[in-house]
């Protein structure tokens, strides 16, 4: 890699989703219509890579595990559909996660007492 490139790194995100409450049954109704006509054309970014896109059966709302290396692209998804409640959390592996804690641990235990 020459001085003028950089490494991009992505991160993994856990989003998640639930409808905001809308009122009455018609408008629930309207809502879902705008979401499918909103969404139905939706094309993720190039540098969306999906692992898992899924619904919770007979749920208005679902899990997508991604990884993206620009947290402006995840928010602007995440603002697509105002009619969901959006939650993005970044998410490590669990081996890299315990990796971390142990040296954490390790620093913690060979502080002097």
């Amino acid at each position: 890699m020459d001085s003028g490139e950089r490494e991009v790194d992505c991160m993994q995100y856990m989003i998640t989703w639930n409808e905001r409450s809308q009122g009455s049954p018609i408008e629930y109704e309207n809502a879902q219509k705008r979401i499918l006509e909103v969404f139905s054309p939706w094309k993720a970014p190039a540098n969306f890579k999906i692992h898992s896109f899924v619904l919770r059966v007979g749920d208005w709302g679902g899990y997508m595990l991604m990884e993206c290396d620009d947290p402006l692209e995840v928010h602007k998804f995440c603002s697509m559909l105002p009619a969901f409640a959006f939650e993005a959390r970044p998410v490590v592996p669990v081996v890299d996660a315990i990796r971390v804690e142990l040296e954490a641990m390790a620093y913690r235990d060979g502080l002097k007492k």
